[in-house]
């Protein structure tokens, strides 16, 4: 039976009910609020906002059931509402519009709150929120998506009360207005899964948070509220009421290092589909020209004006390159707003008031390594806020501030982005980490470890120092986490810690995925690109370099260390130059914290290469990461060191 038959159907036998005088009690309206309250979940699950609402009302009370009944015949009469697949098809551009602007509108607007949240008296951030909640109504109601409609507009309420002194944002209310948001996004996530054809899950139904919000709008209002016209003739000199309220406890929101306001520019929106594919264009035009640079009937005419149209050619090529690879990078800001919201909620559920601040927002990178960066964060702060961070007491006996501090910094380094995370706790227990180790079996107590590698160790998979296990953390999945996904977007990690004072994790990453910098080697008549991150020195072995170890092949002695040694052309088959390594070049690379050797023949130079795709047939070759053209025309092998080292000991592919 269609569900909208189904609604009907219920709707009929109430009013059937009601007109035959039952339940046998006559008066007693609470005989018919199971069927209400079925024929409201009825409603709701098939997204009918307006049947659902007649039916709540004649559910609490306040509509009569005759009068209830014919709104819900009437409503029926229009059809039930169907927001399922085949409606949200109709229109799938236009609705994917609503999913982005409405994302935007909720990152704003979560911002917003949180400084808000920090500075009651701030009137511009107030009405942000308003307008933000106000454009997602706005276009729900376009789109007649009617639950998220009604969520907009009963948190409109609250901050239309807020912005009238009617009603102080204490944090239980801007705790209301942050769960508004949060159901929003769930139904905004629905409607994408349903645009893009995917298995779309049910969100929380909203008539406990209608409630919530319903009962914070009709609280009375504060008794000393200043009038309108009077408050706001204060906001507008610069002068808040002298009566406006604090909020406190939790933790303070992300102050952020505001640059001065730029000047007003043009934006437009444009596929990411589309955005790839001219990257990949200009990528293959460098390619191209440098192809006609270095050809030798080229260069054998020896033309001073040939040449130098080449060199203008080369020049135009290559800022092309780099506008087309600008327009792939984001701004890191958003994330680290993001954050804001996890420390508050946090340091709210943990008891630790925390300030928040961020440095660098504007910093870019690739729109990819932004996306991926967010799981990495949340887990070090999470990490910071549970292990690092005193309470407020313990902090206060140790003579520091019961505020705790936290940094999210951005800056540019070397070529590449460092992203700081920041925390003026108890910083790293080095005596603890080594105690949980041994007791783990990662390391023996005779091992003499550096303070370095002591710290390491917390990044080991299943490693934690918490007592028990809670729903922050204890269960040592964090930190692995984190260096996994900063090695899986070729960058590293670093951790610098004070006892006592606090703890800062470093994390070096690219400026973009697309483009790798790399060592060109030689094998052979074949070319491959060793990554520039992983390696860390190059060197020609001596007659001592190269032993063979039993049972553990052959290891290059290094610096008073053994190291294991790959050698690729038997890696990859080959017939190198020479199989004396003392005519050979050994490429020290670093995995995981460990060190083995790379065999080449030759290193030819360093060079920034695009990656390349190697296509479906050969995209799980082992060892081999994708390819690049280089600037003779050649086809260069990016390795993939990774698994060049857990593979060592294997047998030639």
């Amino acid at each position: 039976m269609p569900a909208s038959a189904e609604l009907k159907r219920q709707i009929d036998d109430l009013a059937l009910s009601v007109v035959m005088g039952s339940p046998s009690s006559g008066a007693e309206v609470s005989g018919w609020i199971p069927s209400l309250r079925s024929i409201r979940e009825r409603a709701i699950s098939e997204q009918a906002g307006n049947i659902a609402d007649i039916a709540s009302a004649a559910e609490n009370g306040s509509v009569e059931p005759q009068e209830a009944i014919a709104q819900l015949q009437q409503a029926m009469e229009g059809g039930v509402q169907d927001f399922g697949p085949t409606q949200l098809a109709q229109d799938p551009e236009l609705l994917g519009d609503f999913v982005l602007e409405s994302r935007e509108n909720l990152l704003a607007i979560e911002t917003q709150i949180l400084k808000l949240e920090r500075e009651p008296s701030d009137s511009e951030a107030l009405n942000a929120a308003f307008r933000g909640f106000h454009t997602i109504k706005g276009m729900a109601g376009f789109l007649e998506l009617p639950e998220v409609q009604r969520i907009s507009h009963e948190v409109e309420s609250v901050l239309d009360q807020a912005r009238n002194f009617q009603l102080i944002l204490t944090p239980g209310a801007i705790d209301v207005i942050l769960a508004g948001a949060d159901r929003l996004r769930q139904w905004v996530d629905r409607v994408e899964s349903l645009v893009q054809n995917k298995a779309a899950a049910e969100p929380q139904p909203i008539d406990d948070l209608v409630e919530r919000i319903r009962a914070l709008v009709s609280a009375p209002a504060p008794p000393h509220a200043e009038p309108q016209s009077l408050a706001v003739l204060a906001q507008a000199v610069g002068c808040p009421p002298a009566d406006a309220p604090a909020i406190g406890g939790g933790a303070k929101p992300p102050r952020t290092d505001h640059a001065p306001a730029a000047t007003a520019t043009m934006a437009v929106k444009v596929d990411t589909g589309k955005l790839d594919y001219l990257v990949d264009m200009a990528g293959e035009m460098v390619i191209a020209q440098s192809l006609v640079r270095h050809d030798p009937e080229l260069a054998a005419l020896r033309s001073g004006s040939l040449q130098r149209k080449i060199a203008q050619l080369t020049r135009i090529s290559g800022e092309l390159q780099k506008t087309a690879m600008a327009m792939r990078l984001v701004p890191v800001g958003p994330i680290f707003q993001r954050m804001g919201r996890l420390v508050r909620d946090l340091s709210r559920q943990l008891g630790k008031p925390v300030e928040m601040e961020t440095l660098g927002d504007d910093i870019e990178l690739d729109r990819t390594i932004v996306e991926e960066l967010a799981d990495p964060l949340m887990h070090m702060v999470r990490n910071a806020l549970d292990h690092g961070i005193e309470l407020a007491a313990e902090r206060e006996r140790s003579g520091k501030s019961a505020t705790a501090r936290m940094l999210l910094k951005a800056q540019h380094q070397a070529g590449q982005v460092v992203v700081e995370v920041t925390d003026d706790g108890r910083g790293l227990d080095a005596d603890r980490i080594r105690a949980k180790a041994i007791e783990k079996g990662l390391i023996s107590s005779g091992d003499e470890l550096t303070e370095s590698e002591i710290q390491n160790l917390i990044f080991a998979p299943g490693f934690s120092t918490a007592d028990q296990v809670t729903n922050v953390s204890g269960r040592g999945v964090g930190m692995d986490v984190v260096r996994r996904h900063i090695e899986k977007l070729r960058g590293r990690i670093e951790v610098r810690s004070t006892p006592g004072k606090g703890a800062s994790f470093l994390l070096k990453l690219p400026l973009t995925l697309a483009i790798i910098d790399g060592l060109v080697v030689g094998v052979g008549e074949e070319r491959y690109i060793v990554p520039l991150f992983s390696v860390r020195e190059l060197l020609r072995p001596g007659p001592d370099t190269i032993w063979t170890v039993e049972q553990r092949g052959e290891m290059a002695l290094i610096r008073g260390s053994l190291l294991p040694v790959v050698r690729l052309y038997r890696r990859f088959g080959l017939k190198p130059r020479s199989e004396d390594p003392i005519e050979s070049v050994l490429v020290v690379a670093e995995v995981e914290t460990q060190r083995f050797c790379l065999l080449v023949d030759e290193l030819i130079g360093k060079q920034e290469v695009v990656i390349k795709s190697l296509g479906e047939m050969f995209r799980n070759v082992p060892g081999i990461a994708g390819g690049a053209i280089l600037g003779d025309g050649r086809v260069g092998l990016i390795l993939d060191v990774e698994r060049l080292y857990k593979d060592r000991n294997g047998e030639t592919k």
